[in-house]
């Protein structure tokens, strides 16, 4: 089943301790309230993280909220298809008080015996069960009921997560499989292969009572660990609130990475000013704008989170917010079904190394991808690489021979590499796999911070003088047939407690030290980790030298753009209307307070030209949805042609 534009993800997390549950839903102006504010699919709450029931439970009577007034949740499902809005039903998996404080025997516990969570004398349902536990059986149960009692369009399965655990259960498990559960990888390893036996599993069962409802399993990020686990999934839901501890670059970096695994995908961001539970807040409109428009440009459909209060009504102010975007998505969306990105850059992601959902070193390439306009996806190991004309390897990407093998066959094909720092190493560290690189490692830089010279077309725009680079780098020696593209420049002396001058670091002695940006064919390498160090403190010369070294590589890419470097561009098919449909959003993210970024004013742009790559004559250009055609021109492959305005989010459509 295709998933829906404008979705509405309503928590309902609601304690013992509070009474009147649902006194004052009305179901008429439930779905009205929706429907007014262009939502048509909302996940509503059969089974919350304090472990109560909405609904009227015959299986588990014990569990009905105690003070729940109404059949809340059949109410909600038939109110909304009654106007034709979907209704997912929400439950949640491993965090759930009511059973954690009955069954401890199922809960996880750490390597140090305590439980992994929240502890016994501090607020918060945070303390996770294990699905390889007789608690399973409970699951299945429950949802059987659900079934049994209520129409079921789809199920949100939430917090599904691979845990470090070692209790009975899964010690057991381990030592029956020859697996030593003292050894943490083993865990690991293990954890994702019980989450992922779990996820087939559950669906499974789900499918003995729908052949085609929507199924989703929530762990809060979307990771290629969980690749083997996909069969389990209708779609993704890419649950990424940026003021809420996943940062305006969670997102990107996930959904170009989601967009690769053939499942249709959904963004959810949520209304609140900070995070989930945030009551009687509300997000700045620019913020939602961006938030929502930026999920259609990367190819996902639009979820808002919104938690009901505990007596039922709905906030009508909050649907007046929702509602404002969400009439613009309307609009928008028949640029956005069926679209697939065009991409000619693949970014590998860093997280199979480090196991970070957003490493500096990925964050700085996305960073720079982004603002340079650049087309790109995001890659795992087990990725196609072979669409892509340049691949980037940030940073940390150390090769085993299979990855290496891979590689080297890419290249082959007429695919170019741009590495950094230790990518291309062994896994050991000590040289490179690599030999598309042309280098050998001599160690770690023996001077840092060092300097780089700028040169030739390496060094287009930035002056020949030393430029600081601020992380350590490597040093390398090439291979005959390598070509040094710039070279360092070392400091009179590293700054310690003996020796230093000035108040920072010691400045350049004016003599050459070592390579800093090599070419060996169509593979460029830097020495120096320059996408964490952009992440940092984001030089513009370093940008400078990885956009040059991206030029020389990939003459003509598919997009150029002018205008300002936090202008973002992304460039979508439509092979079904034979179109394409350039999407540019220009919205700010500022740090206002101490804790996160948010997104106040739209700044308006005007006049930007705009460069595409054009493999066939091209008949029209215009504003889209409700704009005029724009004059154009088509020459050497491209078509050129000049945006007047951007108020935020402009879509230009060209066939």
């Amino acid at each position: 089943m295709e998933l829906r534009f404008r979705q509405v993800h309503l928590d309902f997390h609601t304690s013992q301790h509070i009474t009147g549950i649902g006194a004052s839903f009305d179901p008429d102006e439930f779905a009205a309230t929706l429907a007014c504010a262009h939502v048509n699919s909302v996940t509503c709450f059969a089974r919350c993280h304090h472990g109560y029931m909405y609904y009227d439970t015959q299986k588990f009577p014990e569990r009905r909220h105690p003070h729940l007034q109404r059949n809340l949740l059949p109410e909600m499902i038939a109110a909304c298809r009654a106007r034709g809005i979907r209704v997912p039903i929400y439950t949640t998996i491993q965090w759930d008080q009511f059973t954690a404080d009955r069954h401890p025997e199922w809960l996880a516990l750490g390597a140090d015996g305590k439980v992994l969570g929240t502890p016994p004398y501090e607020a918060g349902f945070y303390r996770y069960l294990m699905v390889n536990s007789p608690y399973f059986d409970f699951l299945k149960e429950h949802v059987r009921e659900i079934f049994e009692l209520m129409p079921v369009d789809g199920f949100f399965f939430d917090i599904t997560q691979s845990l470090d655990d070692s209790s009975i259960w899964t010690r057991n498990a381990m030592l029956a499989a020859g697996l030593n559960p003292s050894d943490p990888e083993a865990r690991f390893r293990y954890g994702l292969q019980v989450i992922d036996t779990f996820k087939l599993e559950m669906t499974a069962f789900v499918r003995q009572f729908s052949p085609d409802c929507t199924i989703f399993y929530n762990a809060g990020h979307v990771s290629p660990f969980e690749k083997a686990g996909l069969p389990a999934y209708s779609h993704l839901e890419l649950e990424s609130l940026p003021s809420g501890g996943w940062g305006y670059l969670h997102f990107p970096l996930t959904a170009r990475y989601a967009r690769t695994l053939g499942k249709d995908i959904l963004g959810m961001t949520g209304k609140f000013h900070t995070s989930w539970g945030d009551f009687h807040s509300f997000k700045n409109p620019a913020a939602l704008q961006f938030e929502c428009f930026q999920m259609l440009a990367l190819g996902a459909k639009c979820s808002i989170g919104d938690q009901l209060q505990p007596y039922g009504k709905i906030c009508p102010a909050t649907y007046d917010l929702i509602g404002s975007v969400y009439a613009e998505v309307e609009k928008k969306e028949p640029w956005c079904a069926g679209a697939a990105p065009l991409t000619d850059i693949g970014l590998l992601n860093t997280e199979e190394w480090n196991r970070e959902q957003v490493s500096n070193a990925a964050a700085g390439a996305v960073m720079m991808l982004q603002e340079a306009g650049s087309q790109f996806n995001v890659l795992d190991t087990r990725s196609d690489f072979t669409p892509y004309k340049v691949l980037i390897l940030p940073d940390t990407i150390t090769l085993n021979p299979e990855l290496t093998q891979k590689i080297e066959a890419y290249l082959a094909q007429g695919g170019s590499l741009i590495a950094s720092y230790h990518s291309g190493l062994d896994t050991g560290g000590q040289d490179f796999l690599l030999p598309a690189l042309g280098l050998q490692r001599v160690g770690e830089a023996p001077f840092s911070p060092d300097f780089i010279l700028p040169a030739g077309e390496i060094g287009r725009g930035l002056p020949e003088t030393e430029h600081v680079m601020y992380q350590r780098g490597l040093q390398v020696a090439p291979h005959p047939g390598t070509e040094v593209l710039a070279q360092t420049a070392v400091p009179y002396f590293n700054r310690t407690w003996e020796h230093f001058s000035s108040h920072l670091h010691t400045p350049s002695a004016h003599k050459t030290g070592y390579p800093a940006i090599l070419r060996h064919g169509r593979a460029v390498y830097f020495a120096h980790p320059i996408f964490s160090q952009y992440r940092a403190n984001a030089p513009r010369w370093v940008k400078s030298l990885f956009l040059n070294a991206l030029d020389l590589l990939l003459p003509q890419p598919l997009v150029r753009k002018g205008g300002p470097s936090t202008l973002l561009v992304t460039l979508n098919d439509q092979p079904q209307h034979q179109r394409q449909v350039l999407h540019l959003l220009h919205y700010m993210p500022e740090r206002r307070g101490l804790g996160f970024d948010t997104i106040e004013d739209v700044i308006p742009l005007y006049d930007i030209p705009i460069s595409l790559r054009a493999d066939s004559p091209v008949q029209s250009v215009t504003l889209v949805p409700d704009g005029p055609s724009l004059p154009f021109t088509q020459s050497s492959g491209r078509v050129e042609f000049t945006v007047p305005a951007i108020l935020g989010h402009q879509m230009v459509e060209v066939v």
